[in-house]
Formats: structure tokens, C-alpha cells, sequence
């Protein structure tokens, strides 16, 4: 890896465009280097995944309004809509729109923790949408498409363990908007000059405050990443139009840096593969077994240990309070620290339910699980003892937590913490839990068999057997898929689906 030190610049100092970061990620991008077996292994797990909380989602709102946007883009050879026919073709913008939005309406994919955090998956619509459009005219394969999220991986996370932008109350899909550019530079072997453009395009555009995900979150917080995505894709049309962009984007003197981030004194460490180094970075981030914020996965899994190991307590009347010590994100974004009273309030919305790990931990502890559905149903969010016990739950900050959190051993970086449970009686329980059960370093790590029964368990009713079995047999060969196999990287399930267009806007 390559260290690049990045600050502001005045318009009157000289910035080399090789010197750029927009202009670094640019040539990262157009590096021809092959991208190792264990990362074609692992790019497949996610597009499993991605597909698998895609299906899941297909009858929700949102993703119903985005499906039926894109629906009134038919497009030529165009791209494919979850759900729909292979057959059915649109513009492949709103097609990367519709499927990202039912990629994260659950909030159930892949996750980053750094500096920043991250859901790199959401980059896979995206690209997917564009080689699908592109296969023909390109001869863009599957293995294209590996290398290409390999990249857009590679960039969100190595953006993200560099920049904070929740820092500054920053989405972190504006690391987002440049991951999915440099992606698609890759797929289109793109000159790192047109990709450069795009990727300042997709920043300037792709930066928005986090009030999306503060307070009653709504629906918007499916569409934020989809948005990323579908600028991206028009940023990069731009650019190979010739279109220039806002530069330096980061560096300039009314840059990001300067006036969004840490401001014109401001120095950020950005490291990046070098010439022929291979982008490994998706295997530093991990997958969910549960519908909610990553943060609180752990406190699942050790809240279903607490529910089997003391019955008692399922009611909630035997507890006094719980505390759980845990580190400055957790506490400061699905916690008590965040200030938000709506993450105790049992008519909030699904939204702002799967970000307060309070109301995550009550559920899990009287239930003994963890359901994309039941877990978060009305019936289930107001029952008066359920409300009870969440409300005795706080969280506090810890330092040694936090410290764990940003450690750079990856044996010590902990996305759990320390929970204390003082009872009535006087009794106090005090337990742990440093990573999921699903993280690489947890009790259960996801592996391949993992990622196909989360697709065939959540597909279940939606897709027929033979649906689900020929998606899993498409996606397993995805470095080999040539151009005219694109079109089967999707699911049909149009049987379940209502017909025609259900919602009505502007087209």
C-alpha cells in the first residue's frame, strides 16, 4: 500500500492533477492487475447477498416506488429490475436505483467499520446495472464485473478508514458516489483522466448531511446509497462525454476538505494499493446475520445467549436497569448517546427502530431472536413489557472500547462492548461481547453455505425452488459468466408481484 498525504490547497498553490486524489483513485481504477481467487470468492458471496435481502424486500414501499420509477424507463439492450423478467429491459440508471434500494431497505448487507462506515455492497447494483447494459458493445464479462467491484470496494473502504464524514455529520455515501465511479472505470477500462472527472462529479453531488439517518429516519435512508449510485452512473456518462468536474474536489480551496471536513489545516493519510498490487480490501469487511445496524449484531447475538441462560428475565419485570459500556459510535449512533429520544419511542418507524440498539437488545432478550419481520411489527415494537424493559437500557461510552473499535489488529478491533444487568434483588450480571458470531473472528463466521441458506431462507415464498437454485448456479460462476450471461445475474418474481405499476408519481 501506497501512503498518500492529502490537504487543502489555496487556488493559488500548485496541485499536480497525478497529484489528486480523485486522480489516485482514477488510476487505481485503470490498474489491469488481477484480483486473487479468495476475493472472486468472496465478490461472489456478496452478490448472493446482496440479491438475498433484495428479495426480501421486494413488496416493501420503497422499494416498490423505486421499481416503479425505473419501470417507466424501457430501455434498449438496458439492464434488469429485481423481480421482473430477464426479458424486461431499463435504463440502466434507474434499474441500479430500483435494485439498491431494495438492497439496503432492510439493512441487512455488508458493513465497513473505520474512521467512517460504510456499506460497500451497495456499489453492486450499480455496476451490475451498467455491464448488463454495456456486455455487448463492450464485451464485458463476469470477471469484469468481479475486478470492478473489487475496486468500488477497495476505494469506499480505504476512503472510509481514512476520512471520517460522520464527524462532520456527513453521510458516508459520499465516499459511496467515487467507490461506485472508480468501479465503473474499471469495468469500462476507462483512461484515469475520464475517470477522474467522474469520480469529482460523484462527490460533488453525492455530499448530504447525515440527517438522514438522525432522529425518525424514513424511507429516505433505502434511497440514499441508490442515489449515490445513480449519479455515479451519470457522472461517468458525463465524463466520457468530455465533461469535466468541480477540481480539486477534495484538495481545492473550496474543496471538501476545506470547507466540509477538517478544513484548510487539515492532513488525512489515504493509503492505496500500488501499481500491480491486488485490491483485497472487501475481506476486511463482513456481513450481517441480522436485520439491523452492524453495531448492534453482537449485542443479538449475546442478548439470545442471556435469554437462553436466565428465563427469568424474559418478561423484563426482574430487571432493574442495563447498561451496556461500549464505544463513541455505537453509544453516539444507535445508542442513548445520540441524543435521539425517537430510538425509545415504540411508534417510531422501522427505520429508526433498526438503528436503537436498546429497542434491538429488549426484542432479542425477550425473544430469544432476531426476524427482518416480526422483530420490528407494531404489536411487536408497543407491547407494554417490551417497552418497559427498553427503556431501562442505556448506553454509556468507554474508552477502551473505543480504542478496540479503531484498533489496527484486526484481532482486537471489537464492534461489541460490556453489558451490566443489576436486577431488583441487588443482583448484578455482567458479560461480553467483542465481535458477531458471524464475523470472520466470531463464533460462527459466514462462509459460502452461509451466504446461499440467507439467500434461500429469505427467498422462501417469494421464489419458486427452481428460481432460487438457478440465481445460486448463475452467481457461483460469476468470474466465467461470459457477455450474454449478464442478463441472468437476477431474479424473477413476477408471480408475487403486483401487476403493473402500483404507484404514481411525475412519469
Amino acid at each position: 500500500m501506497i501512503d498518500y498525504v492529502v490537504r487543502s490547497y489555496r487556488s493559488d498553490e500548485a496541485l499536480a492533477t497525478s497529484h489528486q486524489l480523485a486522480w489516485r483513485l482514477a488510476e487505481l481504477a485503470a490498474d489491469p492487475t488481477p484480483i486473487d481467487d479468495d476475493v472472486l470468492d468472496m465478490v461472489v458471496n456478496r452478490v448472493i447477498d446482496d440479491a438475498a435481502v433484495a428479495v426480501a424486500s421486494l413488496g416493501r414501499g420503497a422499494v416498490v416506488a423505486a421499481r416503479d420509477q425505473a419501470m417507466r424507463h424501457p430501455y434498449g439492450p438496458g439492464a434488469t429490475v429485481f423481480g421482473l423478467a430477464p426479458s424486461e429491459r431499463f435504463s440502466p440508471e434507474w434499474v441500479a436505483w430500483a435494485n439498491a434500494v431494495a438492497v439496503r431497505e432492510l439493512d441487512f448487507h455488508d458493513t465497513f467499520l473505520g474512521a467512517e462506515y460504510a456499506h460497500p455492497g451497495d456499489a453492486i447494483a450499480p455496476i451490475v446495472a451498467v455491464a448488463q447494459h454495456m456486455a455487448s458493445e463492450r464485451a464485458i464479462g463476469g470477471g469484469d464485473v468481479a475486478r470492478a467491484i473489487a475496486t468500488a470496494y477497495e476505494v469506499q473502504i480505504d476512503l472510509s478508514r481514512a476520512i471520517s464524514l460522520h464527524q462532520h455529520q456527513i453521510d458516508h455515501v459520499a465516499h459511496l458516489g467515487p467507490a461506485v465511479a472508480a468501479g465503473l472505470g474499471t469495468l469500462l477500462r476507462l483512461e484515469p483522466a475520464i475517470t477522474a472527472h467522474a469520480i469529482g462529479q460523484a462527490l460533488h453531488t453525492t455530499t448530504a448531511t447525515r440527517q438522514s439517518r438522525k432522529g425518525e429516519i424514513s424511507t429516505w435512508k433505502a434511497y440514499a446509497p441508490a442515489f449515490a449510485g445513480k449519479v455515479a452512473i451519470e457522472a461517468v456518462d458525463r465524463a466520457m462525454r468530455g465533461q469535466t468536474s468541480p477540481t480539486p474536489i477534495y484538495e481545492g480551496e473550496d474543496g471538501v476538505i476545506a470547507r466540509l471536513l477538517d478544513g484548510p489545516d487539515a492532513r488525512y493519510v489515504v493509503s492505496l494499493p500500488g501499481p500491480g498490487e491486488a485490491k483485497r480490501a472487501i475481506l476486511d469487511s463482513f456481513t450481517k446475520e441480522h436485520s439491523a445496524e452492524y453495531q448492534a449484531q453482537a449485542w443479538i447475538d449475546l442478548a439470545r445467549r442471556l435469554h437462553d441462560r436466565y428465563p427469568s428475565w424474559r418478561d423484563g419485570a426482574a430487571i432493574e436497569s442495563i447498561v451496556l459500556s461500549t464505544s463513541h459510535h455505537t453509544h453516539h449512533v444507535i445508542g442513548s448517546g445520540s441524543g435521539d429520544p425517537q430510538k425509545y419511542d415504540p411508534n417510531a418507524s422501522r427505520e429508526t427502530l433498526d438503528h436503537s440498539v436498546a429497542y434491538i437488545l429488549a426484542v432479542a432478550l425477550q425473544d430469544g431472536e432476531w426476524h427482518h419481520e416480526r422483530s420490528y411489527q407494531r404489536d411487536r415494537a408497543t407491547r407494554a413489557d417490551t417497552v418497559a424493559l427498553w427503556r431501562k437500557i442505556r448506553t454509556v461510552e468507554d474508552p477502551e472500547w473505543t480504542r478496540r473499535y479503531h484498533a489496527s489488529d484486526p484481532s482486537e478491533r471489537a464492534y461489541g462492548g460490556r453489558i451490566e444487568v443489576r436486577l431488583i434483588d441487588g443482583t448484578t450480571v455482567v458479560d461480553e461481547i467483542a465481535v458477531p458470531d458471524a464475523h470472520p473472528l466470531g463464533a460462527r463466521p459466514f462462509a459460502r453455505a452461509n451466504y446461499e441458506t440467507k439467500f434461500r431462507t429469505l427467498a422462501a415464498g417469494v421464489l419458486d425452488d427452481t428460481e432460487r437454485e438457478r440465481f445460486l448456479a448463475v452467481a457461483e460462476r460469476l468470474g466465467t459468466l461470459g457477455p450474454d450471461e449478464l442478463g441472468s445475474l437476477t431474479v424473477s418474481a413476477r408471480g408475487v408481484l403486483a401487476a403493473g405499476v402500483t404507484t404514481k408519481g411525475i412519469f
